[in-house]
């Protein structure tokens, strides 16, 4: 594999380059006029960052003459060269490990998957190496380099830091996750909670493109969230916030894992949902697959477990609704499958528990595969390359691909 000789800075050395970096990213082709409006900065400030990032190839200007106004320059359009550079994202699971190969505009052009055989850091970091050098060798074959990778795992997790405080579908406490991966891979390494890196791709090329704030809910083995606010993924002061799935919503509810009772997670989670049917019903049902198809035949007990859940849901998304006033909540993750046995009840739910205006928020579903999750782990990378001044933590003294 070819390696370059140093580790290519981007750039885009002020926040204020970063953002017009970002808006052409996520909302290009775009006039100068139109990034510096959509960014709520001055021309002379647009002119200024978008200079060094042409000469540099990360934008490209598309001329059109017949765009010439009556005086004066062309409004030429500014759009973002996918191709300038490529990045790695791989998404961790309790059975598999997901990776993907995308451009700089985040696009997906080579997916992995690969059987996760245990759960310890050192079986996952030896499996996410092998897929990681797989796609290395994509990336080679293309000619491009790789800036960067990304990896994204449910839990508490601090991106700040690059570990992993606790996952409890992994087992894992306190795992210095980026800094073991970039000794491993020699990339430049960003960690993040895998709600909240999925959060960051649906924010720059997703449901949340042009939104100030809005909400990410995901349904099925846990109940999670990400939050945009002012722009800005909320990633909280320890890495842990939007932790809808640990709401409250039933006092004498189940316990939950995290100790408390009646959280959403407790019950709308995928195994919360199977504990419930089995007792519901006396079928011991072997997953949620199974679960849904007893509900679909109108086995009695059934529905009204995906009925409780949906008003766990909606409770849940009303709370946020309430306290953010998000523009938008996407629901989705692999529940969706039986979405069709809760949504009226979470519509019914949200509607009496958002106060006022706050039911007004636009509630919409998106399925997504694994693979768009790994995708998400790619968008921090890429987020953490556009911020290198700020945000990106390289682990480790090796900042080449290995050779």
């Amino acid at each position: 594999m070819s390696s370059p000789s140093a580790a290519e800075s981007f750039p885009a050395h002020t926040s204020a380059a970063s953002q017009i970096f970002t808006t052409v990213l996520s909302q290009g082709p775009l006039t100068r006029s139109e990034v510096a409006r959509r960014a709520g900065l001055s021309a002379a400030a647009v002119t200024k960052a978008v200079r060094p990032l042409i000469e540099a190839g990360y934008l490209v200007e598309d001329v059109d003459e017949d765009a010439r106004p009556a005086l004066g320059r062309p409004a030429n359009l500014v759009r973002v060269d996918g191709g300038r550079a490529l990045f790695i994202g791989v998404k961790v699971t309790g059975d598999k490990i997901i990776g993907v190969l995308t451009d700089l505009c985040c696009r997906i052009l080579v997916a992995r998957y690969v059987p996760l055989a245990a759960r310890d850091p050192k079986a996952v970091l030896g499996s996410a190496a092998e897929l990681v050098r797989e796609l290395l060798i994509e990336a080679d074959g293309l000619g491009v380099r790789v800036a960067g990778l990304g990896m994204a795992v449910s839990g508490d997790v601090d991106r700040a830091e690059g570990v992993v405080r606790y996952s409890p579908f992994l087992e894992w406490r306190d795992v210095p996750l980026a800094e073991l991966a970039a000794m491993t891979t020699g990339l430049p390494v960003t960690v993040d909670n895998d709600v909240r890196a999925l959060t960051v791709a649906e924010q720059w090329f997703g449901a949340g493109v042009g939104l100030s704030g809005f909400a990410l809910v995901t349904v099925g083995a846990g109940i999670g969230c990400g939050l945009v606010v002012h722009g800005k993924v909320v990633a909280g002061a320890h890495g842990v916030a939007g932790e809808i799935g640990h709401v409250a919503v039933d006092p004498a509810g189940p316990r939950c894992h995290c100790g408390n009772r009646g959280c959403v997670e407790a019950i709308a989670s995928d195994d919360a949902i199977v504990r419930q049917v089995r007792a519901a019903t006396g079928v011991q049902v072997a997953d949620a697959v199974e679960a849904a198809g007893l509900a679909h035949d109108g086995v009695a007990g059934a529905r009204e477990v995906y009925a409780r859940a949906g008003d766990a849901i909606g409770r849940g998304i009303a709370t946020v609704a309430n306290l953010l006033g998000p523009e938008r909540v996407v629901i989705s993750g692999e529940g969706l499958a039986a979405y069709d046995l809760f949504a009226d009840h979470i519509r019914d739910a949200f509607a009496t528990a958002a106060f006022g205006s706050a039911a007004r928020c636009d509630v919409q579903t998106r399925p997504l595969p694994f693979d768009e999750w790994a995708r998400g782990a790619a968008a921090t990378a890429i987020q953490s390359f556009i911020r290198s001044d700020a945000n990106q933590h390289l682990r480790g003294a090796a900042l080449t691909q290995p050779a």
